[in-house]
């Protein structure tokens, strides 16, 4: 009896053991995986480059040193932008406007012929944003930034025409009609942001707007204007339906979108702001300018948001963090073809906005510091660059995946997640060390890619990895960078690929790369046909 209940028990502790383990092994997450699978031989369409139409700069005057030129060159060679806008052109450090004794316009573009000189050496055009208001010209004193940039209506319409007239007729004269055909003229900056960029009302605006317009036009009727360069994606409706009830010209709308919840201007960045949560931050808002565009009187209007990032605040260590990367591309990837354009704001931390800045990294807005320190949302517009013409078909919600007419392929990938608490703000977060969570595996499989020789790249932003921010954090954020101190972040941080062979295609087998990939990372290939 005593052998029985002895063998009884043996039995039913084995049956138990192997129910735990089974439930154990039920009860344990599997690995994540994500698969991207696109075939070579299926072509979606010319890949649109909205993306790399313009990008942003603090103002004009910031365009005469010699350090923001070379880093714009530098940008426009990585990152292949075609135009360029900037606040300030006509504020008195750019020397454009002053009368005489008797109150007769003099006007002067030695400073502006030696920045636009230079933006035609390099390949690039100007975004042309008239404003501020010359301080001779200005029907008050109010002005916004360290630089006191006039934010006042004209004293005179009529001497605001006919400054704008001239300088179109300056530019035309040296340049020629049709280069200047390819410019666009955006009247103002943010003029719903009362007081701050614009002391007026709307119907103010409007018709600072309408004596500007026609005057660009007066000198070429191809010549192309727009507005209301607003923050939030305001007065879009009101601005086409003034122009069209009124005949006043218009041959865009330009506005602009920032990625956090509160507030629109942050002059010298002294508030906090919390990064949106919601899945359609910025992207919702140029996907409904498209929609109210389509159904006003003037339905084929050209879309620009003249200015977009992450947060609109020139102190906002998100813009520092490897988690722009991927949010840029997550935004510019769920904008489609809603936009013509999307001006990432600004290329470079030489912006003194609130004034030069003492820190090497202080969150501010560019794609470089002021020392020429590649930040990591560099990568994601210089990975954009290198995306071949034609767009593979691909379901894939968070990457593009394209081919050249060589034969190359290239596909960039990003995971996008956010990992603020609710508790939390930008400027306490992003300037901590933090540490990416696994998303599981990542296999990118192509069919029927041609049987050849490929070398094969890859490319990686994330944490640490082309993480300058990281870097500095780990040197203990020194208030001053040394010289050998920007050269090895430089050093750690310069975009080399982390994985490079050569791989082999025949016999119809397809080409699949498995990779691990972690929050908020981004991975480029690149498949070369050798």
């Amino acid at each position: 009896m005593k052998k029985t209940v002895f063998l009884l028990a043996i039995l039913l502790s084995s049956i138990s053991e192997n129910l735990i383990a089974q439930n154990s092994k039920q009860n344990k997450p599997s690995v994540q995986q994500r698969v991207i699978n696109v075939d070579f031989t299926k072509s979606a369409s010319t890949l649109n480059t909205f993306f790399k139409e313009c990008v942003g700069a603090g103002r004009a005057n910031e365009g005469l040193r010699a350090d923001w030129q070379q880093q714009l060159a530098y940008v426009k060679k990585e990152c292949g932008f075609k135009y360029i806008r900037m606040h300030g052109l006509l504020t008195d450090d750019m020397a454009v406007y002053k009368e005489d004794s008797k109150g007769n316009p003099v006007y002067n573009y030695m400073y502006v012929d030696v920045l636009f000189d230079f933006l035609q050496s390099i390949g690039m055009k100007p975004f042309v944003e008239l404003g501020f208001m010359p301080n001779a010209l200005a029907g008050g004193p109010q002005t916004i930034f360290w630089w006191k940039g006039n934010v006042t209506p004209p004293k005179s319409h009529e001497k605001w025409a006919d400054l704008i007239k001239n300088l179109t007729e300056h530019f035309t004269e040296r340049y020629g009609a049709d280069e200047v055909k390819t410019w666009y003229f955006e009247v103002w900056n943010e003029p719903n942001l009362s007081p701050g960029f614009w002391t007026g009302t709307q119907q103010d605006y409007f018709k600072l707007y309408k004596y500007a317009a026609q005057a660009v036009k007066s000198v070429n009727k191809e010549y192309r204007v727009g507005g209301p360069g607003t923050a939030g994606a305001a007065w879009e409706t009101e601005m086409i339906d003034y122009c069209s009830k009124n005949n006043v010209p218009i041959d865009f709308v330009s506005t602009h979108s920032y990625g956090v919840n509160q507030g629109f201007l942050d002059e010298y960045g002294n508030s906090g702001t919390v990064l949106a949560k919601e899945e359609f931050a910025v992207s919702g808002d140029v996907l409904q300018s498209r929609k109210e565009i389509a159904t006003s009187p003037i339905p084929n209007l050209e879309l620009h948001y003249t200015e977009w990032s992450a947060s609109y605040t020139p102190a906002d260590p998100i813009h520092d963090s490897y988690h722009e990367a991927a949010y840029v591309l997550q935004k510019l990837k769920q904008v489609g073809r809603a936009a013509n354009s999307m001006s990432y704001w600004v290329f470079t931390d030489i912006f003194e906005e609130p004034g030069p800045r003492f820190e090497p990294f202080h969150g501010g807005f560019g794609m470089l510091s002021i020392q020429d320190i590649n930040k990591p949302v560099f990568y994601s517009y210089q990975f954009l660059n290198q995306l071949g013409n034609i767009e593979l078909v691909n379901k894939d919600a968070a990457s593009w995946v394209c081919k050249d007419s060589s034969g190359n392929i290239q596909a960039l990938v990003w995971d996008y997640t956010y990992t603020l608490s609710d508790s939390t703000n930008n400027q306490q977060y992003f300037i901590r060390d933090l540490p990416s969570k696994s998303k599981g595996k990542l296999k990118i499989n192509i069919a029927n890619v041609p049987n050849g020789n490929y070398a094969l790249e890859v490319y990686r932003v994330g944490y640490r990895s082309n993480d300058a921010y990281s870097t500095y954090l780990d040197m203990g954020k020194p208030q001053q960078l040394s010289k050998q101190q920007v050269e090895q972040i430089k050093k750690q941080n310069d975009g080399s690929p982390v994985f490079k062979e050569i791989i082999t295609i025949k016999n119809g087998v397809p080409f699949l790369k498995e990779l691990e990939i972690r929050e908020n990372d981004v991975f480029f290939l690149n498949i070369i046909k050798l």
